[in-house]
């Protein structure tokens, strides 16, 4: 078997504030009952595996429109893409040294609208695009009804798309790459455990938007999560497989993060 390698694409930010992220960071109190809000930006990225057999893109990230109205307003408002226009996925994909023709196959975390927005790009074509059984039903649901989550665009994801459905909790999609499902944060939430030659790495993704949301288990608001249970569950069967193989782990949205493995994976 050959080589496995990363590179970690830059996608640019997205500001938003903290309480989303952190539930509760930023609480009114008796002597401090207006606190100063806490508004950050957070990182989004998509990743390409470079496997043996073949070349797999890790999500889509937000439409390059998204900032001219193509985004809904109460949305923009609330997670606002920076400068999404300079950050399309073709574009940001050959600054990383690939071609949009160079990808066999899409694997999708999720259908939210900051990850599912480039597969535009996809339509009409045989690119195989992996998401799980659990997350199509809920996604246009979501869109198409009053109900469900608001994240969710049908203009996204209603395209004509080779839709290939990952079953179950595990599924080995090649060699050293395996798909684990993660829900909580949506239902069909995917992550994935990877074998390259010197380390493991798990793509925990949204399941941990930042360090906090590991290491010290603080939960992400309601808002974010699909169920509560399913985050915790999910939390420990991450930090399972990181023990089993001394994996380094992947947050969904951690910006300082992202500029240290950026360094190594691009």
């Amino acid at each position: 078997m050959g080589t496995t390698s990363l590179t970690l694409v830059d996608r640019g930010t997205i500001s938003a504030d903290l309480n989303f992220v952190l539930d509760g960071y930023v609480m009114g109190t008796e002597a401090e009952p207006n606190p100063e809000q806490a508004y950050e930006d957070f990182a989004v990225w998509n990743l390409v595996i470079d496997h043996p057999d073949a070349t797999i893109l890790w999500d889509t990230g937000p439409h390059h429109d998204a900032a001219d109205g193509y985004w809904p307003d109460p949305l923009y408002q609330a997670f606002t893409p920076n400068d999404p226009a300079n950050h399309r996925l073709d574009d940001d994909l050959d600054a990383a040294g690939y071609d949009l023709t160079d990808i066999d196959a899409v694997v999708m975390s999720h259908l939210h609208l900051d990850h599912a927005g480039g597969l535009h790009h996809f339509a009409g074509t045989d690119v195989p695009i992996y998401v799980h059984r659990e997350e199509i039903p809920f996604a246009y649901f979501s869109a198409k009804t009053p109900e469900g989550s608001v994240a969710y665009l049908a203009s996204d994801f209603d395209h004509d798309l080779n839709w290939q459905l990952v079953h179950g909790h595990r599924h080995t999609l090649f060699d050293g790459v395996e798909l684990h499902h993660l829900p909580g944060h949506t239902p069909g939430l995917l992550g994935a455990l990877l074998h390259l030659d010197d380390e493991s790495v798990i793509v925990a993704g949204d399941e941990v938007y930042l360090r906090s949301n590991y290491e010290d288990a603080w939960p992400m608001a309601t808002s974010l999560l699909w169920s509560n249970q399913a985050w915790e569950d999910s939390l420990h069967l991450v930090r399972e497989i990181e023990r089993q193989h001394d994996a380094t782990v992947l947050f969904g949205h951690d910006l300082s993060q992202f500029h240290d493995l950026h360094e190594r994976w691009s």
